[in-house]
């Protein structure tokens, strides 16, 4: 039997969990704290603009189960909001059970509180993995999805301390990254500033801590644009790791989405400034704890990789998520993840690896984002489906498009309809 080991248990690597099983390997998930998801658990919007296009991409792939369960949880569908359009928002409180029950239903072993800290390395080939717990997991293929935020040091070297985020580095221990230890020099991402890092790009408040009426404009429409005083407008949009909310309404505004919290698309916001905006008065931070101060800050270790998500420098290691280069999004996280878990199961059978062809939105960003890394600049942008650089590429190619057919189509007319679904071994 194909023995695969997916490091992280967020969006990336449960995309990679699921991908690998579908291929015939037995899978075991490692995850640090008590739940899968990470910022997921945090996060919420899916489908805004090209976003969708990659989401009918992988469904038409055979990868569509997790996009299907987001689908299932909404709060609300097909919403715009300033810049973003029929963007769905599931629920915060619903996702990670139904996450981790489709992973058992496939038989992937998840192995909760186990942090990886350290690797068996023979030559340039991975045998195993250590745990803090001193436990040493071995696999023929590894996945490591561990992201690129934490620890508590970066956050206070890059940012403004430790704010308390949903990744609890302090409860659980911080990230620890696989191919760091097995050697590899990592690169970090940064800004159009110049600094190093990028804040997490949004906030969560207690619904209930707001105003009644925002709170129902919420309920009914799932989007609230709150105007900011003239004195209150944000100057700092450049420090978002999301830059497609660096838009001129997300200066000028509060905007909320509502996720089942009430997600505030600013990185941080002073607490006294906030509870001075009417309807604001007693507002209360749900994520993280200090979001009047700051944000965790991400992107300080990426791996160099291929179109493949194989890592260079290693035989049998593959990455996915933001450890795959600056893409920010449950959906660039998915995507990346499974096109990894599937190439782990193809790399142990000796079979040849896939690469997504550039006729595809991931398939091109896959590729655009790894050439992208090769140069400073490409370094200090992010890369979403759904804004910024990327999107106004994807309209560019003429790769953005929300018709079903056209999009089943293209990924048939590239041989690979239902490719996630056959089995490898």
């Amino acid at each position: 039997m194909v023995k695969i080991l997916v490091i992280g248990g967020g969006w990336s690597g449960c995309g990679a969990a699921l991908a690998a099983a579908k291929a015939g390997a037995e899978v075991t998930l490692l995850e640090r704290t008590d739940q899968l998801l990470g910022t997921g658990l945090v996060g919420g919007i899916m489908r805004n603009n090209g976003r969708y296009t990659a989401a009918e991409e992988a469904i038409a792939l055979g990868g569509g189960e997790f996009f299907q369960a987001t689908d299932k949880v909404a709060r609300h569908c097909n919403i715009d909001f300033p810049g973003h359009r029929h963007a769905s928002l599931y629920d915060v409180a619903k996702i990670e059970p139904l996450v981790r029950a489709l992973l058992l239903e496939r038989g992937i072993d998840i192995q909760f509180e186990n942090r990886a800290t350290g690797v068996c390395l023979e030559g340039d080939s991975l045998q195993g993995v250590r745990t803090k717990t001193g436990r040493q997991f071995e696999a023929d293929v590894f996945v490591e999805t561990t992201g690129t935020a934490g620890s508590q040091g970066n956050c206070s070297k890059y940012g403004q301390g430790c704010v308390m985020c949903v990744l609890r580095c302090p409860s659980y221990g911080p990230r620890v990254s696989i191919a760091a230890q097995a050697g590899i020099e990592e690169m970090m991402g940064g800004s159009s500033l110049g600094t190093l890092g990028a804040m997490s790009g949004s906030c969560k408040l207690l619904k209930e801590s707001l105003s009644l009426e925002i709170q129902e404009k919420l309920a009914r429409t799932g989007v609230a644009v709150v105007p900011l005083p003239p004195h209150l407008k944000k100057k700092d949009l450049a420090k978002k790791a999301c830059q497609q909310y660096a838009l001129g309404e997300y200066a000028e505004n509060i905007i909320l989405l509502d996720t089942g919290h009430a997600k505030m698309m600013t990185a941080f916001f002073p607490l006294d400034q906030l509870r001075s905006i009417p309807g604001f008065e007693r507002a209360r931070y749900e994520d993280p704890y200090a979001g009047g101060k700051g944000n965790s800050i991400r992107y300080m270790a990426i791996s160099p990789r291929d179109n493949h998500l194989k890592v260079k420098g290693l035989k049998n290691l593959f990455c996915g998520g933001e450890k795959a280069g600056p893409f920010v999004g449950h959906t660039e996280a998915l995507v990346t993840g499974s096109l990894a878990g599937h190439n782990a199961v193809r790399l142990a059978c000796g079979k040849d690896l896939l690469e997504l062809p550039r006729s595809l939105a991931i398939g091109d960003a896959i590729a655009y984002v790894r050439e992208q890394l090769q140069t400073t600049a490409g370094l200090r942008q992010k890369y979403t489906f759904s804004g910024s650089v990327y999107f106004e590429r994807m309209q560019k190619l003429g790769l953005y498009t929300t018709d079903k057919e056209k999009i089943a189509a293209r990924v048939a007319a590239a041989g690979l309809a239902g490719i996630y679904n056959r089995r490898i071994v």
